[in-house]
């Protein structure tokens, strides 16, 4: 059979294709007065359809947009209609400016629990998210997410946008068309997130975390320059798996060269799983129809219990403070709120349950001019926004050296 023919759509399903197919303002139709709307973060956002909510504001009434980092900043954040209100669960440089000047809400979080605390404390009155093209059965994928989007398939209508340009992936993000009320297309590139410059003191902090990773180990890598060159140093390593929230730029060489097979993990074996991926285009192209990668709901890549169930799992991530008794902050900046707790936590505890598992915190020891130390007495005046207890955190590792953290105390 040609490959063409082969991969034609049915013809029910090219009928019901047809009849949902519609422009971005189609969407209006499917929002009531006070409606909660779910919208897909970074790239899972569709733009089209946002664009189509502001330019026809005026005819909506108390509707709330509930949204993880936002890729771009909007009007409607800053409050400029009455009718829409920006509901974020995740601050990102797109809506700082609008909490700060309160014309938006917070709703700070364990990302695990994302998408418990929206089917309890909203509506889910409809789903907004940029999707790959459908697959001859019928079927969505959402791309390079599947975090908090993934969960209300089959639970709450989705309105989506199809991007050409966004991936298909696999793994528990597939949503059919029978689910969906209505689909538009677009075709832009994909954000990509710019990769820093590597420091000496990044390289060095890396070290001294590469050095303690064991083979076999599941890996969770959060986002930041030393994690991905703690990744960047695990060439030598074996039969490496990941069960992470982000799926990086890092992990690809990893997958590539045989260093990551997923082999000694219990569950999910010989798969890398994540809940979204972000970073370069190399990425996304990897990830594309790529089956060793799946992405899978944030309620389950970061439940803790999931986590511990892998032997020697190891977590990886950024603090932007740290005081003497191993509370770590990476949320705020005393009274400075930056972002909120996201999968952090979640993997500090699932490590920490892990039979042989490891959580390390890294961080450069001052500022980048050297001004101000991170490595505090007490944290910032007004630092109550502690993300990371002491008894969660086992390593912080900074420029000189790293310092295990016990359950009795930090060693001297």
């Amino acid at each position: 059979m040609p490959t063409n023919q082969a991969r034609a759509h049915p013809p029910t399903i090219h009928a019901a294709l047809a009849e949902k197919h519609c422009q971005p303002d189609a969407v209006l139709e499917h929002i009531d007065e006070g409606a909660d709307i779910i919208v897909g973060m970074f790239n899972s956002e569709p733009l089209t359809v946002l664009d189509a909510l502001e330019a026809n504001a005026e005819r909506l009434s108390g509707v709330r947009i509930h949204q993880m980092f936002p890729s771009r900043e909007r009007d409607y954040m800053h409050g400029a209609f009455p009718g829409l209100r920006h509901v974020s669960w995740f601050l990102s440089p797109a809506n700082r400016e609008a909490f700060r000047n309160d014309t938006c809400d917070l709703i700070p979080n364990n990302f695990s629990a994302v998408p418990a605390l929206m089917r309890r404390a909203t509506r889910r009155s409809l789903v907004l998210a940029a999707v790959s093209s459908p697959d001859r059965h019928g079927y969505f994928s959402l791309g390079t997410n599947a975090d908090y989007v993934a969960p209300p398939i089959g639970e709450a209508p989705f309105f989506v946008e199809v991007n050409h340009q966004m991936p298909r992936t696999y793994g528990e993000n597939q949503v059919h068309l029978s689910q969906v009320v209505g689909w538009c297309e677009a075709d832009y590139p994909l954000t990509q997130l710019p990769a820093r410059p590597a420091r000496e003191t990044d390289r060095k902090i890396a070290g001294y975390v590469a050095e303690r990773i064991p083979n076999g180990a599941t890996l969770q890598a959060g986002i930041g320059s030393i994690p991905n060159e703690v990744l960047g140093l695990l060439g030598d390593h074996k039969d490496l798996g990941v069960n992470t929230e982000l799926f990086s730029d890092g992990f690809i060489d990893l997958v590539e060269n045989g260093v990551i097979t997923g082999t000694r993990k219990r569950n999910h074996r010989n798969k890398a799983i994540t809940s979204n991926a972000l970073g370069s285009n190399r990425l996304y192209e990897f990830v594309a129809e790529n089956p060793s990668v799946e992405f899978w709901p944030v309620d389950h890549t970061n439940d803790d219990r999931n986590v511990a169930g892998e032997d020697r799992f190891v977590a990886i991530n950024a603090a932007l403070e740290v005081d003497f008794l191993g509370q770590c902050a990476s949320e705020s900046l005393g009274s400075e709120y930056w972002s909120s707790s996201g999968g952090q936590p979640d993997f500090a505890r699932g490590a920490i349950l892990s039979e042989h598992g490891q959580s390390f915190i890294v961080l450069h020891s001052t500022t980048a001019d050297e001004s101000v130390s991170r490595i505090v007495a007490q944290l910032h005046p007004g630092g109550d926004h502690v993300q990371e207890h002491s008894r969660l955190c086992r390593h912080r590792v900074r420029r000189s050296r790293a310092a295990r953290q016990h359950h009795q105390g930090a060693d001297p």
